[in-house]
């Protein structure tokens, strides 16, 4: 199959799918691309090793996922799952306290709760989304 996921043959919901994974993870490959630009390899020092690497390797990640999906690519959605499943495991485990003590300094648009919503998002569509490209 060649084209992209968001030509006009496909149903609504594949295109919308589509086009929120890519502004998603092209947004991920920006703010991580940011923290790099402005802070180098220390952008992420308030965190553990494993979950300094893994925000690095975000940003060659999201944007792979970005360009399979928006390629129409049959394999993007899992890859994009695991890759949320990832980066909202390593969210979670470096705020969990903080958001237990102070649960509504987080209901904001920036931060933890776009990518938590933006990640369940992502792996409630990833199966039904394969099927259809």
């Amino acid at each position: 199959m060649t084209g992209t996921a968001v030509r006009p043959g496909r149903p609504v919901w594949v295109r919308c799918c589509v086009a929120a994974y890519a502004i998603g993870f092209l947004e991920g490959t920006g703010a991580h691309a940011y923290f790099l630009a402005t802070d180098g390899l220390s952008a992420y020092n308030y965190a553990p090793m494993p979950v300094q690497l893994l925000f690095h390797a975000l940003l060659p990640l999201d944007l792979l996922v970005a360009v399979l999906v928006m390629r129409g690519r049959p394999v993007a959605p899992l890859p994009a799952a695991a890759v949320m499943l990832m980066d909202l495991a390593a969210n979670w485990s470096i705020q969990a306290d903080e958001v237990l003590a102070h649960p509504t300094a987080y209901l904001r648009p920036v931060g933890l709760l776009p990518i938590t919503l933006f990640g369940l998002f992502v792996v409630a569509t990833a199966l039904p989304l394969r099927r259809s490209l």
